[in-house]
């Protein structure tokens, strides 16, 4: 009479962030089987996990042991307070201009923005954030707060970016419900100011080289004439270091931009690259490294001491002089950025087309070019020759083709505007 081999296994013991667990072996269904008993913090002892050892090799002799049911673990639909942590972590670490985190201004919104989401939404689950939710919230601030429409749509933009991430990563499925034209307040676009006569710029940076001379080594002018002329943002002229600038080839380079386009060369104008020739002529420090429009201590100008320092000033001087003559006065509400768009007017003043602006300035899209173009070519009282003459520039006649997938010109250059020498504007009569 021959003998059954009887199955045999052991009990394992393994060491785990809660403690030990208790694990039985054996061998099943051709293969070796591993099942789970419990946790010693939970009161499961080896004895109990020898007792279940026994009963599964009985099972298995028997011929009923089959493998467990494997189980789908539930999802766990975050709140959008955790949900909103995962996301900002992620933005503050990978987001920003260049992939390699946000600046502190930049963080500052997010935090100011999710500050008002976390107060409604902070223990909501994602899935029950709906669009009646969402309208209650936008109606909420609209009633209880002293936020406009336009930053009531700023924290919306947030809230749809984390519901989005969700979305993508199949934590939630459906529809964004805080995406969607009825989600936002309307809010009037904001004014766009910019500097569009000849008589006026020239004030502004008459009165920037009048404070120049009024305070030895701080060079408003050249800064003012950089925005104007140049087209950068009030970022990118603070972090311009004497590497971005090459006077040889007539360009700078803009290495910090706000966006992959926004990395880019600028020509420079005739009159621009007169004033960093100056510049270069007066520099005290022979570093490349050194921030061509820096501190007195070397360090990075900030936005708000040239708002106030240097443009404010300029502002009220360059209007003071404009009255003496009888002048039109600047447009009211110019900021730093105006000065980039009086970048745009004047290169179209030379006849550059749309898609060489957006080159130039860093765009991506060309709508603005194209808003600012339709007011600056609009004009018949001979400006646009006259802020010619001033950048030194022939102009060119350019003829604007719009197709249902790209935007072409034809450019054609036209004599120059005869005028006398270029000479400093703080000569001329």
């Amino acid at each position: 009479m021959s003998k059954t081999r009887r199955s045999t296994g052991g009990v394992v013991e393994r060491a785990t962030a809660r403690g030990i667990s208790y694990h039985v072996r054996f061998r099943a269904c051709g293969r070796r089987q591993s099942v789970h008993v419990g946790y010693a913090v939970d009161g499961t002892t080896r004895r109990d996990a020898e007792r279940r050892l026994a009963y599964e090799l009985t099972r298995v002799e028997r011929g009923e042991w089959a493998p467990p049911a494997i189980q789908e673990p539930q999802a766990v639909v975050p709140t959008f307070r955790e949900a909103a942590s995962d996301w900002f972590a992620a933005r503050k670490l990978e987001g920003g201009r260049s992939g390699r985190g946000l600046r502190p201004a930049s963080v500052a919104d997010l935090e100011w923005r999710l500050g008002h989401l976390l107060r409604e939404f902070a223990d909501t689950p994602l899935d029950q954030i709906d669009v009646a939710a969402v309208d209650a919230y936008r109606r909420r601030l609209v009633r209880d707060s002293e936020l406009g429409g336009r930053s009531i749509n700023r924290t919306l933009e947030t809230l749809a970016a984390v519901i989005e991430e969700a979305l993508e990563t199949g934590i939630l499925t459906g529809r964004n419900p805080a995406t969607g034209r009825r989600r936002r307040l309307p809010v009037e676009p904001p004014p766009r100011t910019f500097i569009d006569r000849a008589e006026q710029i020239e004030a502004l940076l008459d009165a920037a080289g009048h404070l120049d001379r009024q305070r030895p080594g701080v060079y408003r002018r050249a800064a003012v004439a950089t925005l104007v002329f140049g087209g950068l943002r009030i970022g990118e002229l603070a972090a311009l270091r004497w590497s971005d600038v090459h006077l040889a080839s007539g360009r700078l380079h803009v290495r910090d931009g706000k966006t992959a386009a926004a990395a880019r060369p600028v020509d420079l104008l005739p009159l621009l690259r007169d004033e960093f020739a100056t510049l270069a002529a007066n520099r005290g420090s022979a570093d490349s490294e050194a921030y061509v429009f820096g501190t007195a201590k070397k360090g990075r100008l900030r936005a708000s001491n040239f708002r106030r320092r240097v443009l404010a000033p300029a502002l009220t001087l360059a209007n003071e002089q404009l009255g003496e003559r009888g002048a039109e006065p600047l447009p009211a509400g110019i900021t730093p950025h105006s000065l980039r768009r009086t970048f745009a007017s004047l290169l179209y003043a030379i006849g550059e087309s749309p898609p060489r602006v957006m080159a130039q300035m860093g765009h991506t899209s060309p709508n603005l070019a194209l808003a600012i173009y339709a007011k600056a070519m609009n004009r018949s009282d001979g400006e646009p020759e006259r802020l010619a003459a001033l950048v030194g520039h022939p102009i060119a006649s350019t003829d604007i083709i719009l197709g249902d997938d790209q935007m072409r010109t034809e450019r054609r250059i036209t004599p120059t505007v005869a005028s006398e020498p270029r000479r400093p504007l703080e000569s001329r009569g």
